[in-house]
């Protein structure tokens, strides 16, 4: 970047936040072209969540209760929240342009985190999903950004487990991936009904909770759990899973749908199928470049499709790759839960999900 563009890039970052920098963290700031955030697990034992650019330099850390999984980000407000991992019952809510303190907030009585959530489209809400375990419902958590991340309301995801949730463009709708798997916190992070699980795809209006279609998996893949979401330029769905069932037996483990529509799974070549190994850990979708990225941890590989067409387009092997997000240059940034990031390694273990904050 030409200095002037860098002066625009910590000003777009927050002053607040670049004023509280180290001299090294804000240097690192000022050499990258993009900012992103994960949850990590240090070497001591304890959890955070941590901006790293896009050279997988740390540039800022939060210390955090207990291990976080996915994170939100919403461009309008400059928050960024990181969530508990199942069965957990904290988040985290970041400022990252006024720089105020974190808030925290407590699941409901009977109810805690699915590790995911998304902003409403104007930053105010945000929406969580989670489980209210006695009655084996998934719910979405509605919590008022304009007073404290209050919780205001809730309603049904329409499946059980839900997982992973993301915004339609227009913002009048929610995309849920219903993981279908029965879980209670008495049980720690058991599966409980891995014979007769319901994996769906659910549609919700943001405003109301109705319920606008639900797309079930065929008989023959109830045991393939719908677990992360992300839409496309035109306005698709596209869905990785994670599969339940026999180890020798090789489904499809991402597809994609516009509303309105049926579902399609993508037709991998082999060698690519096996190396995601049954089990997608995140998906991102870089829509300025037309590029869907999966990343299995199970396998050690990410795989690369065409947005537009569905096709593949590469396969990268990675040990223990985690989290995916667009980059701000080709492709995608990738980090790995043994601490390395875009290439780099780090002293942290990097969680199974990133996001992308700036530019955003």
């Amino acid at each position: 970047m030409t200095l002037l563009d860098r002066r625009a890039f910590l000003s777009m970052a927050g002053a607040a936040w670049a004023a509280s920098l180290s001299p090294a963290s804000a240097t690192a700031l000022t050499r990258t072209d993009a900012v992103f955030a994960s949850a990590f697990r240090d070497g001591d034992g304890s959890y955070g969540i941590a901006t790293v650019s896009e050279e997988g330099e740390v540039i800022d850390r939060h210390v955090l209760p207990d291990r976080a999984h996915g994170l939100a980000h919403s461009p309008v407000s400059g928050r960024t929240v990181a969530f508990a991992r199942r069965p957990g019952t904290f988040a985290m809510i970041l400022d990252g342009v006024a720089r105020n303190e974190p808030v925290v907030i407590t699941a409901s009585e009977g109810r805690h985190f699915f590790g995911h959530g998304c902003f409403s489209a104007d930053g105010r809400l945000l929406y969580a999903t989670e489980n209210d375990f006695a009655a084996n419902r998934g719910m979405i958590g509605v919590y008022d950004g304009t007073d404290g991340f209050r919780r205001i309301t809730e309603f049904p995801t329409h499946g059980i487990g839900p997982h992973d949730m993301t915004l339609s463009p227009d913002g009048r709708l929610l995309v849920v991936a219903n993981g279908g798997i029965e879980t209670h916190p008495d049980f720690g992070r058991t599966k409980l009904n891995l014979d007769h699980m319901e994996p769906s795809l659910a549609l919700i209006e943001t405003a109301t909770g109705r319920l606008v279609e639900r797309h079930v998996m065929p008989p023959h893949l109830r045991q393939l759990s719908t677990r992360h979401v992300d839409i496309d330029a035109k306005g698709r769905i596209w869905f990785a899973c994670q599969y339940e069932g026999p180890r020798n037996a090789r489904p499809p483990v991402a597809g994609v749908f516009a509303p309105g529509e049926d579902i399609r799974f993508l037709d991998l070549p082999e060698e690519a199928s096996a190396a995601l190994s049954n089990y997608v850990g995140a998906i991102a979708v870089y829509r300025e470049q037309g590029l869907v990225g999966l990343a299995s941890p199970k396998g050690g590989a990410v795989v690369t499709v065409d947005a537009r067409t569905g096709a593949f387009v590469r396969l990268d092997r990675l040990a223990n790759a985690a989290g995916i997000a667009p980059a701000q240059g080709p492709g995608f940034a990738v980090s790995s839960y043994d601490g390395r990031f875009a290439g780099r390694s780090t002293p942290i273990a990097w969680d199974q999900h990133i996001v992308r904050t700036r530019p955003t």
